[in-house]
């Protein structure tokens, strides 16, 4: 830009001339333009590959969601079933719900029940991502067939099969611990006689369902930790222990988080296992959240009372993955 002062006929020296913004951008205006639309496709395109998935689940699971909260506000019984015709109640299914007797020893089997199904699948999958690093390549490839298998089997022909390895006189572990001589004669021992042998044969079987996909996912993202890391700790005079928990579970924290939340989502809300297991019986000893909604919906012909049971357990699902999203987010802000 040129500075030197022009000089005016009076002997006056003029002010330098403002700039021409025209001449500063190498460019032009036009240039500026279309990099401001550039940035805003680039802003506005990865909204727009997930607008499709976003509108299918809202079809999918949002409609559903709002019509349930919708019955629950009604009552919504066989008369409005086969009629359509349906009164407003307001919150009195909620009301009903939350002052009956079953609601928080309910509500309590159902915690306690998915906390004790996410620690054993969070444990026995790590433990088995931990020992596919130590075979051979053969020996993984075989594994990894093998929790594919199991978790590619639906849990309704998978819940048949466990129904009957522990079928009271032909079930085959019945045989085994008759065999072996390990507790005696459990020739016709019935497992699903009692709440608590009822609840240990569903959570076997619900955390053999889950273990395959937690195991896979933490092998992957062992995969990914670089073997100088624990060189560099063994020359450090750091333990095996030591090494597993400050590199190991520093680098799978994010991962652990993800499988954490998922598996809090898939646990508690359990169902096929244990309806066709043991229906909620015996005495409603094993029933959860999902069960006692889906027996006082058909059942007791309660449609409004049933999707309000559906409601809180939808609310209190979302209080317990709340947190562990919060720290999820938090981890990948500061990978």
């Amino acid at each position: 830009m040129d500075t030197r002062l022009r000089q005016r006929p009076g002997g006056r020296s003029a002010a330098p001339r403002p700039p021409d913004r025209a001449h500063s951008d190498p460019a032009g205006p036009a240039a500026g333009h279309r990099r401001r639309i550039a940035r805003r496709r680039d802003r506005a395109l990865p909204y727009a590959l997930l607008a499709p998935a976003a509108l299918i689940l809202a079809l999918v699971l949002g409609y559903p969601l709002v019509r349930l909260v919708l019955i629950s506000l009604q009552d919504y019984g066989l008369r409005a079933l086969f009629t359509g015709v349906t009164t407003w109640d307001g919150a009195a299914n909620y009301r009903a719900v939350l002052a009956d007797g079953q609601f928080v020893a309910v509500l309590l089997r159902t915690v306690v029940f998915a906390a004790a199904l996410v620690a054993g699948t969070l444990v026995i999958g790590l433990l088995v991502a931990l020992m596919m690093g130590g075979l051979g390549p053969r020996m993984r490839t075989a594994v990894t067939f093998c929790l594919i298998c199991a978790w590619a089997m639906p849990n309704v022909a998978s819940t048949l099969v466990w129904q009957w390895l522990f079928q009271p006189t032909y079930g085959v572990i019945n045989w085994l611990i008759t065999q072996t001589h390990l507790a005696g004669d459990y020739s016709q021992h019935d497992w699903l006689a009692s709440p608590d042998s009822a609840f240990f044969v569903i959570w076997l079987l619900v955390v053999w369902q889950s273990v395959p996909f937690v195991a896979l996912t933490l092998r992957a993202g062992l995969s990914q930790i670089p073997r100088s890391y624990y060189e560099a700790a063994a020359l450090a005079g750091a333990g095996a222990w030591t090494s597993f928990r400050v590199i190991t579970v520093q680098f799978l924290r994010p991962i652990l988080l993800l499988v954490t939340i998922l598996s809090v989502i898939w646990d508690f809300n359990v169902f096929n296992q244990i309806w066709i297991l043991t229906q909620g019986g015996p005495n409603g000893g094993t029933a959860t959240l999902g069960i006692w909604s889906f027996t006082r919906a058909f059942s007791s012909q309660s449609f409004g009372q049933g999707a309000a049971i559906a409601v809180v357990s939808v609310a209190l699902l979302l209080l317990l993955t709340a947190y562990y999203v919060r720290r999820l987010v938090r981890s990948g802000e500061q990978l």
